[in-house]
């Protein structure tokens, strides 16, 4: 069997394994309407009136999108890792001719696949709640938004690898993976403005692989008002080509820290 055909054969029954988990399959779909609706109708904007969310809705659709792209690949895939230590399954795949890249790749392709259903959902909603007018919704664009969220989505697959490998247990990985998760989605310019921070603190914010993914695909989603209040902030001068080429090479370290980190054997 060739490569194709081994990454194939795996992504099936993973695709497969996240549609018997129903609640799992809920869930992934759910969370992102519950934060869309509390957020963007319950909560609202207010646009130059300082504070938590003072930017046009549309500023905020890189922050629905992170959500998902940073919990959902950290969560599965190093829980997977995790699931299959406990399982004795490492040992067994190490006498078949699937590698651990290969066995990585099958499982981000489904989760890309997921993650891509949830943001094509949560794209829905906020243009049905909150109106197009702040968002830029052009077919090249968000063509654009896809090979974003692809390859923020094998990012996060790598890094979740690596705590699947490092991690004792499916419970320790959780919790490595929301403590690691938590400041990554408020600290990387998705839902909290680098002007809401200390000055000090915002160059660490380049840290973050999130933030290239928040920044890019803001420069292709949205569009700010040519009138109004002024803003608290604006985007910064780089364009998303600077931000793609940053999670792209990003993405290729984690990648293949990921299928490192995967034991051979148990």
């Amino acid at each position: 069997m060739s490569t194709t055909g081994r990454v194939r054969a795996e992504a099936s029954s993973a695709w497969r394994s996240f549609t018997r988990r129903r609640t799992a399959v809920f869930f992934t779909f759910f969370f992102p309407v519950i934060l869309i609706l509390i957020f963007a109708v319950l909560v609202q904007t207010n646009p130059g009136g300082g504070g938590l969310f003072a930017q046009p809705p549309g500023y905020y659709l890189p922050g629905y999108l992170a959500v998902v792209v940073l919990f959902t690949p950290l969560s599965r895939v190093g829980s997977e890792v995790a699931r299959h230590r406990e399982g004795n399954r490492f040992e067994k795949l190490a006498t078949t001719p699937l590698s651990r890249p290969e066995w990585l790749l099958a499982h981000t392709l489904v989760n890309v696949a997921i993650i891509g259903i949830a943001g094509l959902l949560i794209l829905g909603l906020m243009a049905l709640v909150t109106g197009t007018a702040s968002l830029a919704l052009a077919p090249r664009n968000l063509a654009l938004v896809a090979v974003f969220l692809g390859f923020a989505v094998a990012l996060f697959c790598g890094l979740g690898a690596v705590l699947g490998g490092l991690a004792d247990s499916q419970d320790g990985v959780i919790a490595a993976s929301n403590t690691i998760a938590l400041p990554l989605l408020f600290l990387s310019d998705t839902f909290i403005t680098p002007g809401l921070l200390p000055a000090w603190f915002r160059p660490a914010m380049g840290l973050s692989p999130l933030t290239y993914f928040a920044r890019g695909v803001r420069g292709l989603t949205y569009q700010p008002p040519e009138t109004g209040p002024t803003l608290l902030y604006r985007q910064p001068l780089a364009g998303w080509e600077f931000n793609l080429g940053v999670l792209v090479a990003l993405t290729l370290v984690f990648f293949a820290a990921g299928a490192y980190a995967i034991p051979r054997t148990d």
